[in-house]
């Protein structure tokens, strides 16, 4: 079997899966909280994660219950960190309607040594702490006043940065709302904010396909 990881954004999911079933014959589809899993006659599959899960399928239509799933607009609460800069914002389905970004010099790595080499670690690990602070500060006056109506928060950069920030207790709040996955994005600029819809909203599709000259699943 050969697989490999596809990202489909919602307004393209119906024509994806029906692009599938051409190519690779007749499907059909089980569904849990988290997954679509979708088999087409000749053994090749599409696991579909599911955004902002859990998925609820009413009747027996997981690909259906899937699209519209993705579809819906939801309030969502992003935090971007990456050392020395982060962006905080509330989206209304595609709509950015609160935003602050921010940056903090943080020094690179050096090769020094001795006494030297330990100054310039504790500076760089007090920048690095100024930074995390700057940021969870961002996140506090931006989105935890939204935490009541937010559907989700989702957060990007750097995981060991995020992670800091995110143990800020004035942040315990928004926790319970944090969901998969990790954006991988750049430098948190307010351009980079605005296109993170472009991955939160997108349906990661797992494809598995027989090789070639395998018989096909009867």
């Amino acid at each position: 079997m050969n697989s490999k990881d596809v990202v489909v954004a919602p307004e393209r999911l119906e024509r994806w899966l029906a692009g599938f079933a051409e190519r690779h014959g007749e499907t059909s589809a089980v569904a849990s909280a988290d997954s679509v899993i979708v088999t087409a006659a000749d053994g090749a599959s599409a696991q579909c994660r599911v955004p902002f899960p859990p998925l609820v399928v009413p009747g027996s239509e997981p690909a259906a219950a899937l699209m519209a799933h993705a579809l819906r607009d939801r309030r969502v609460g992003v935090i971007l960190v990456r050392r020395g800069g982060h962006a905080a914002g509330v989206f209304d389905g595609h709509t950015l309607v609160a935003s602050k970004v921010g940056s903090r010099y943080v020094q690179g790595r050096t090769a020094a040594g001795g006494q030297s080499q330990q100054r310039f670690a504790r500076r760089r690990e007090k920048q690095a702490r100024e930074a995390f602070e700057a940021a969870a500060d961002v996140a506090v006056r931006i989105v935890v006043p939204y935490e009541r109506s937010l559907d989700a928060v989702v957060l990007g950069g750097d995981k060991a940065a995020v992670t800091q920030v995110m143990d800020d207790a004035r942040l315990a709040p928004l926790r319970e709302l944090v969901v998969d996955p990790l954006l991988a994005v750049p430098d948190p600029k307010l351009a980079v904010l605005r296109k993170t819809p472009e991955q939160f909203r997108s349906v990661r599709i797992r494809v598995t396909e027989p090789e070639v000259g395998q018989p096909a699943r009867m």
